[in-house]
């Protein structure tokens, strides 16, 4: 592979304005297309095989007036201190607010609260329930609008009005601002790292190009894969992460080669060959980690994943060909400017001051068993708070205490009851007599624990469906409520059978619930799809069992003490104040699998180009203490500042009002600082230096098995005629321990 890479290399660099201008026009086609495609479908929310999503399938086919999957607002109205919401003012204005409501064009129904019986018990408070005839993401700014209108219309009547539920719109007040952060910050570090304005805009310009690409073809072909809109969401994420870190590990290797001596050609085409074969293979493991989210069994991951993949794609892609390319026009502009008139012997002094990287591994190589401890025990510290770990999704209870939807709930768990806040919705099918059937089901419903009330049964014109409303005692994402769920479910498949009908439990909350089952069912198989097959990369790349061993156990600990440090936060409320937490709650049921797929991938970046810089001297000649040493003295600062990047584009989404979005960039940055500077710069170093040669072992029946990916380049060296002597020896010493 190094070969074929050093070889495309070279051709990027000769033929760089083909290339360019390639790219340039693969850019401006992608988005052409994408400017002339359909727009994309709205979000389309399904979990095959659960228990809601077959209850909400026979509402869509049996009960379309039932709006199932339609979006829907709670309006919470209470009267002013010290009147009735039943007097004759109130009740007029409620009534004229209901009105204006149902006459929107997107509107299924609204229930006057005076009619519904929603009105509380010291008669303070009413609220009135609206259905959509489309899901929230169909909902036109026109809908929203009208809403607005009709609370703003009634609340300046002297009334308090707040509503809840998806049909609300949602400030977003970041808008995109948090990438354009990332990208200045990157833009810093970058500067920072090379010194060169050329050599730190090429990771952000491919980068840039390569998810403007991806971002663009998702868009032009929305309409034909039915990909929605925030199906980009995680390509964009990842697509700037792995587009600047690739750049960066190619474009530090080359200024590396231009060091020793190499003319700018031959330099971009060794650069190519051996940073460059890590690139694919770090490439590799991250679209494994996310095409693996297929697992879980939900298309909307399944779009996002997939999606995320080709973006990484286009990142190497990009990598490999147009660097060097920019790299024929840049020439030695890459170096620092006091630098570009040195020579060899100047750049490579003996004398001069070592690096920190190599500094580092010096002083881990004198201390491997005490560095290790200390990491491994500091890791299992943070990590404990994880084994309390409680998944469920956020829901308006946990919104800032300033919005809307935070004051709807409040306002209704005081005059109601939490469980008001996340009806449950039970539905009866059977070919005859459907009435009969529900009024048995609700009578047996309503004596379950936990349950608060029944409504009465509606059914269908054709009755053979009926809808009934359970209202729990506790609220959504109370953990009695989950229990109350699989109460409800065990006494309705009894209730079916004695009735002969067939008895769902759904709706939002129990939607939820599933959702969260779903996802801690299928985490342990995919962290084991993502793991194994990474693995197998690893061992291919690194031709050994221990060194791919030691990066998986060093990943998982990565992540269970971001979890950790997630629980502490989120669900304890640690330093919530800090962060910026309203209320502490369960995690989010995303956040473990999100994290491992996105923390997976970045690690594994950084596994490989250190460790193959590592393997590369080793097979090279050096000796085992030595080829850590050279490794980070390459490789320390490039990871270290891929990995400052990436924490800072995660940590700005922690200054985000919505506590979903805060503990997305909360733990990602986490992960990324426990995987990156604890993990791979302390625990990889320190295994390294105790194991030894032995690191590299591979048995003899193995290596006979596993293809020679030549990634640290020993047949490119051969090839180009470089002195393999100290090689050849190395190589036969690692087969005589094989």
């Amino acid at each position: 592979m190094a070969t074929f890479l050093y070889k495309l290399g070279r051709l990027a660099f000769r033929r760089r304005r083909y290339v360019a201008l390639l790219w340039i026009a693969l850019l401006v086609g992608a988005g052409v297309a994408a400017s002339a495609a359909p727009a994309p479908p709205a979000d389309t929310f399904s979990m095959p095989g659960t228990e809601s999503q077959k209850a909400f399938d026979v509402l869509e086919k049996r009960f379309p007036d039932a709006s199932a999957e339609g979006a829907s607002a709670r309006v919470v109205i209470r009267a002013p201190e010290g009147e009735k919401i039943t007097s004759a003012k109130s009740k007029t204005e409620v009534e004229k607010m209901i009105s204006t409501i149902g006459k929107g064009s997107q509107v299924a129904g609204v229930d006057d609260p005076y009619k519904a019986k929603t009105v509380s018990k010291d008669g303070t408070t009413a609220y009135a329930s609206v259905t959509y005839k489309v899901p929230a993401t169909e909902l036109t700014d026109k809908s929203h609008d009208a809403l607005t209108k009709a609370t703003d219309t009634t609340r300046d009547a002297g009334l308090t009005v707040e509503t809840g539920g998806d049909a609300v719109m949602t400030e977003q007040e970041m808008g995109g601002s948090a990438e354009l952060i990332g990208i200045a910050i990157s833009a810093v570090v970058l500067i920072v790292t090379f010194g060169s304005l050329v050599a730190a805009g090429m990771p952000l310009l491919t980068a840039i190009i390569g998810v403007g690409i991806g971002i663009s073809a998702i868009g032009a072909l929305g309409s034909v894969l039915n990909l929605s809109s925030t199906t980009s969401t995680l390509a964009m994420m990842i697509g700037l992460a792995v587009g600047i870190d690739y750049a960066l590990f190619i474009v530090s290797r080359y200024r590396a080669e231009i060091a020793e001596g190499r003319e700018p050609e031959e330099a971009a085409g060794r650069a190519t060959g051996t940073a460059g074969s890590a690139v694919v293979f770090a490439g590799l493991t991250v679209v494994v980690a996310l095409s693996g989210l297929a697992v879980v069994n939900i298309p909307i991951l399944t779009k996002m994943g997939l999606a995320a993949a080709g973006t990484v794609v286009i990142a190497v892609l990009i990598a490999l060909t147009m660097i060097p390319a920019l790299l024929g026009f840049a020439g030695r502009k890459v170096l620092r400017r006091k630098d570009r008139k040195k020579s060899a012997s100047e750049l490579n002094d003996p004398n001069a001051k070592p690096k920190l990287g190599t500094r580092w591994s010096r002083f881990v190589l004198r201390h491997p068993l005490a560095v290790l401890l200390v990491a491994v025990v500091g890791l299992g510290a943070v990590a404990v708070p994880a084994a309390s770990l409680e998944l469920g999704l956020p829901d308006e209870g946990t919104s800032a205490p300033d919005t809307t939807q935070r004051k709807a709930y409040d306002m209704l768990s005081e005059s109601f009851g939490a469980g008001f806040n996340g009806p449950l919705m039970v539905t009866v099918s059977k070919d005859a007599d459907v009435a009969a059937a529900a009024k048995t089901v609700g009578d047996s419903l309503a004596k379950v624990d936990g349950v608060a009330a029944v409504t009465p049964a509606q059914p269908n014109k054709a009755g053979d469906t009926a809808i009934l409303n359970v209202i729990p005692e506790t609220g959504p994402s109370d953990h009695k409520t989950e229990e109350l769920v699989k109460s409800l479910r065990s006494t309705a498949d009894g209730i079916g059978t004695d009735t002969g009908s067939e008895v769902l439990v759904t709706g939002q909350t129990a939607m939820t619930i599933d959702f969260s089952q779903t996802l801690n069912d299928a985490l342990l198989p995919y962290l084991g799809l993502v793991v194994g097959l990474a693995f197998l990369l690893l061992m291919l790349v690194f031709r050994s069992i221990l060194v791919p061993l030691k990066a998986a156990l060093g990943f998982l600990l990565s992540v269970a003490a971001a979890l950790g440090a997630v629980v502490a936060v989120f669900q304890w409320g640690w330093l919530a104040d800090i962060v910026g937490v309203d209320q502490p709650g369960p995690i989010m049921s995303m956040m473990p699998i999100f994290m491992i797929g996105v923390v997976f991938g970045l690690a594994m970046d950084y596994e490989v180009f250190l460790v193959t810089r590592m393997r590369e001297a080793y097979v090279h000649g050096a000796s085992p203490e030595e080829s850590v040493v050279t490794g980070f003295t390459h490789g320390g600062r490039v990871v270290a500042a891929a990995a400052i990047i990436m924490m800072s584009v995660f940590s700005g989404f922690i200054m985000e009002n919505d506590d979903m979005i805060k503990m997305m960039g909360f733990g990602l940055a986490i992960a990324v600082l426990f995987d990156a500077f604890v993990v791979r710069m302390a625990i990889v170093p320190a295994v390294l230096a105790l194991l030894g040669r032995s690191a590299w072992w591979l048995p003899r029946w193995l290596n006979k098995i596993l293809p020679n990916v030549d990634v640290e380049g020993e047949k490119l060296h051969k090839d180009l005629g470089d002195d393999m002597t100290p090689g050849a020896q190395r190589e036969r010493e690692l087969e005589s321990v094989r």
